[in-house]
């Protein structure tokens, strides 16, 4: 990489500016007005029902948020998120330790404070997701991947694999590392690290990551199921596919918000200049990522955030990069991107102002827990021993604010294979007793008791008292 001038004690100032970015952060959770999104919701009620696998996603998540909860003894919402700041000033020190070994302590130091206030990390600090656990793990195993290469000593090679296969548990976009990994190896020698530590990786990852495979052999390959049906093309393939350019060109411009206008730019710039075999092999670990996404646009959709992994090893390559050539378009990003790392944690404090069209500008992340508490009180002045719903936002936070409410909850029971984790974990079975169902769709014929809105949403959900019973069940259901 290109040296810079060194730094000495890199690591305390680092620490000590990603502690205070960090503890502002979590300052900036306790006034959050928002209330848990669907799939954090989602996540917690994993942690409730401890396994090796969920439906749409693999564990790692649910035992974290589980941990931080039971420690805390509360599942406020502040702790249910509170690992996410955490985990991304855990993330941004790893990679200063990579920037360190390969650039020296003052590209370190300003790989630290780059990586922890771009536009992913800053949205992945308010909120807890599958990306942010998947983050330190990721770093650690390109860390010990690049000590592998200089090193070839076993020792590194099984931390890679366990670190990786750990980032695998959290993320199946992990697997990208192995990508990355086996190109550096292939196209520049000085990354080859050797067959016996090729396998010892591969073992070490295999290990760590078989719960999670054996468990997905029992469930019907389920999460295995659910990410072909989100990359989609894949199911469609064989009554054949059609190309769309607005979409790639979307997600193109999309990650101009995730890693920053600035950094996301220099990106591309150094694409252009391939520079010393740590270099090229940071571009490999990257470069493929992105790739594969715009082609997963171009063929179905592809979110902003499925790239996040690019920027682990982007950010140890570009910064260095700017730090020695161009310091002051290094310095215009950290302005612009620690603009929004200050802005989004203002908006989640100020919630519900402001507005935007007539609605709440965060208005998918309100309203929801007092929509719950509407439907648990309805339900309980109904008699209703249970409620179930056909919207997997509404039982996503059922189970989350009701809680301790003594009712139960249920979704759909599907003939086929269940749509989320709700209907495969708790289908309405035939209790013979009243049930408050809540709809997203009027039922012909009958008229609804009540009534519903989710603020800021423009939807109506449609409450009907009823003794369940399989066959009323399925009219609804289907």
């Amino acid at each position: 990489m290109i040296p810079v001038p060194e730094m000495p004690n890199w690591f305390g100032r680092a620490l000590g500016a990603v502690a205070l970015v960090t503890a502002a952060r979590l300052a900036a959770l306790v006034f959050n007005h928002t209330d848990l999104f669907v799939d954090e919701s989602q996540y917690w009620l994993w942690g409730q029902n401890l396994d090796f696998g969920y439906y749409s996603k693999p564990p790692l998540i649910a035992w974290v948020i589980r941990a931080v909860t039971e420690l805390a003894g509360s599942d406020a919402p502040f702790w249910v998120r509170m690992p996410g700041a955490v985990l991304h000033g855990q993330t941004a020190l790893i990679l200063a330790a990579l920037a360190a070994r390969l650039s020296g302590g003052r590209a370190a130091f300003w790989v630290a404070i780059c990586y922890v206030t771009v536009p992913f990390v800053a949205v992945g600090s308010l909120l807890i997701s599958t990306d942010t656990v998947m983050a330190p793990c990721f770093a650690a195993a390109l860390y010990f991947w690049f000590r592998l290469a200089q090193s070839r000593a076993a020792g590194w090679a099984i931390l890679a694999g366990i670190a990786i296969g750990l980032a695998f548990l959290a993320k199946y976009a992990a697997a990208y590392f192995l990508l990355g990994a086996a190109l550096s190896s292939l196209l520049i020698p000085e990354m080859r690290v050797g067959w016996r530590n090729g396998l010892l990786l591969a073992l070490a990852f295999g290990l760590c990551i078989l719960p999670n495979g054996i468990w997905n052999l029992t469930h019907d390959l389920a999460t295995v199921s659910h990410t072909m049906d989100n990359i989609g093309w894949m199911r469609e393939a064989a009554s054949g596919m059609g190309l769309h350019p607005s979409r790639l060109a979307e997600f193109a411009l999309s990650q101009f918000a995730v890693f920053g206008p600035v950094l996301f730019l220099a990106f591309l710039a150094a694409l252009g200049h391939p520079g010393s075999p740590e270099q090229r092999a940071l571009m490999l670990f990257s470069v493929p990522v992105l790739l594969i996404v715009c082609g997963q646009a171009l063929l179905e959709r592809a979110y902003a955030n499925w790239s996040v992994s690019a920027y682990f090893a982007g950010t140890v390559l570009v910064v260095p990069l700017l730090l020695s050539r161009a310091p002051r378009v290094l310095m215009l990003s950290l302005l612009v991107n620690g603009l929004v790392m200050v802005a989004l944690p203002v908006l989640t404090i100020s919630a519900p102002w402001p507005d935007w069209k007539g609605k709440p500008l965060l208005s998918r992340y309100l309203g929801q827990g007092d929509l719950s508490r509407s439907i648990i009180a309805e339900a309980k002045a109904r008699g209703a021993v249970a409620v179930y719903s056909d919207d997997r936002a509404v039982l996503a936070d059922l189970f989350y604010t009701g809680a301790g409410s003594g009712l139960a909850f249920y979704a759909p029971k599907r003939a086929g294979r269940p749509l989320n984790y709700y209907e495969q974990t708790y289908p309405l079975p035939d209790l013979g007793a009243l049930v408050y169902y809540v709809l997203r769709e009027p039922i012909y014929n009958q008229t609804p008791i009540s009534m519903f809105s989710r603020a800021g949403h423009g939807e109506e959900l449609y409450g009907y008292l009823h003794r369940s019973t399989q066959n009323w069940n399925t009219d609804v259901a289907n």
